[in-house]
């Protein structure tokens, strides 16, 4: 049984504006409603390693071995300016513009999976997460841990499509102004780099 704290508490946290929503928010207004639909399933996929490893107990190796945790904390780091760099220069992946060619579903879907994937605080997140709304039986643990994130992946994906579609509904508003146009691709750069920084200030 999925308990109704729990139901507010992922949404709060899916909700809060990272890395994922900016994604999404992006891909919206440069691309469209179909291209936000295909960010909002990989950055959800995305998720899924850190599941599987706070579900494994991995997350506790990662957070106990600071080499491995500083790999992929550089990783993460590095395609966030990656990330900065494509909504910043022209014709990039992340430019908002009337120009801006349409993207393979899959590419799209990639970069959003890879946002999830190269942060290794959300494997830790996790671990802290679910544990304190299991119902204290050793023996269900594993399908209770796979019940609430799998739960919790069904209201990213649906929260971040929503995201996706308003700013969708944005984009001709916004493509109407130069000024708008140059002002967004540099927040959403500015952004990215603050995330990255961020991420690179993350301790194990």
């Amino acid at each position: 049984m999925i308990s109704m704290h729990f139901l507010i508490t992922a949404i709060v946290v899916v909700l809060a504006p990272g890395t994922g929503v900016l994604y999404t928010l992006a891909l919206g207004l440069g691309q469209g409603a179909r291209a936000a639909l295909w960010a909002a399933l990989g950055c959800t996929f995305g998720i899924l390693p850190h599941l599987v490893a706070a579900t494994l107990g991995l997350a506790a190796v990662l957070h106990s071995s600071a080499v491995l945790f500083q790999v992929v904390k550089i990783l993460g780091v590095l395609y966030l300016l990656y990330l900065a760099w494509q909504a910043l220069r022209s014709g990039g992946a992340l430019t908002i513009s009337s120009q801006t060619k349409a993207q393979s579903p899959l590419r799209i879907a990639q970069r959003g999976a890879l946002i999830n994937i190269l942060n290794p605080k959300l494997s830790v997140f996790f671990l802290a997460l679910l544990p304190p709304f299991l119902s204290g039986d050793p023996g269900a643990a594993t399908l209770e841990m796979s019940l609430l994130g799998a739960v919790f992946m069904a209201l990213t994906f649906v929260i971040f499509v929503l995201y996706g579609y308003f700013a969708a509904q944005a984009r001709h508003f916004v493509l109407g102004s130069e000024t708008v146009v140059k002002w967004l691709n540099r927040g959403f750069a500015g952004i990215f780099a603050a995330l990255a920084a961020r991420l690179a200030l993350e301790r194990a």
